[in-house]
């Protein structure tokens, strides 16, 4: 089971229909991967639907879910699985990943709902994490989410996370913005939280923006720019863990396509830094 880290390579962009046809019209050259999530694009036909096939056949592309639920105690959904499995190979995506959490109990509850940090919890998503990679035949990677309250916490959030992706045996999908948001609201160190991930596990990563409700209270909305502090904390990766896949998330307040390729060419710029940094080091 290939990680991403060899699958797809430099700085990515999530994408959206509200800019797919600028792409497709003039294709960036900075932009070395794309993300789509599966639940919106699998029922797609039509106009956006070729759209999106003209470019999966050109570009390389990775998915990431977000009604996996994959903390709920319901069932979990094979049937979606086999269907993410078809759509996957139908369009030669490379990987998937999902959020570290839950969204449905007897129902869709339409946002991710932290898991409790416990050792039964433990067991019961890297069993389920353990299942959706048997069925889709291939590693996934797990995400660590931002969360505003923790029920039930028996341990340390980032010993919780490293403990689920130890016993599922999958990769991470980090968020650096995530961690920040985290440190913020919950009070502890984020370069700390950051050099405790398991480095041989990372994937890929993603870096997003956040809204400043108050000094001691961020909002995860990957709905404004990347902050210094988040960009510092990427550095920081590169600099423990070597330069990995990093992708750009922006869901809402779009801006034009080129200020959000203004911030992959940050991503770029970064991991030139320490690519070049580190073949010094080398010779």
């Amino acid at each position: 089971m290939d990680s991403v880290r060899n699958l797809v390579h430099g700085a990515g962009l999530g994408l959206r229909r509200g800019f797919i046809g600028e792409i497709l019209n003039a294709p960036p050259t900075n932009v070395g991967f794309y993300e789509v999530a599966p639940e919106n694009w699998m029922p797609i036909g039509g106009k956006y639907g070729k759209q999106f096939r003209a470019l999966t056949e050109r570009y390389p592309f990775v998915c990431h879910g977000l009604s996996l639920s994959i903390g709920s105690s319901d069932p979990l959904d094979e049937q979606f699985v086999r269907d993410l499995k078809g759509f996957l190979r139908l369009h030669g995506i490379k990987f998937y990943s999902e959020h570290l959490s839950y969204c449905s109990d007897g129902g869709h509850l339409y946002d991710l709902m932290p898991i409790p940090f416990t050792e039964a919890a433990v067991r019961h998503v890297a069993g389920r994490i353990r299942r959706v990679q048997d069925i889709l035949e291939q590693r996934i990677a797990i995400e660590n989410i931002s969360y505003y309250a923790a029920p039930g916490q028996e341990m340390a959030e980032i010993d919780f996370f490293n403990a689920v992706v130890a016993e599922a045996d999958c990769d991470v999908l980090i968020d650096i913005n995530n961690i920040y948001v985290n440190s913020v609201n919950h009070g502890y160190d984020p370069e700390a939280f950051l050099r405790a991930m398991p480095a041989e596990r990372i994937a890929y990563a993603h870096i997003a923006g956040h809204y400043v409700e108050a000094e001691d209270f961020l909002v995860d909305t990957h709905g404004a720019p990347v902050v210094d502090p988040v960009w510092g904390l990427l550095n920081k990766a590169y600099d423990w863990f070597g330069v990995f896949p990093t992708l750009l998330e922006r869901d809402f307040n779009l801006p034009p396509l080129t200020e959000l390729l203004g911030e992959v060419d940050t991503i770029s710029q970064i991991q030139q830094h320490w690519l070049m940094d580190s073949r010094k080091q080398v010779a």
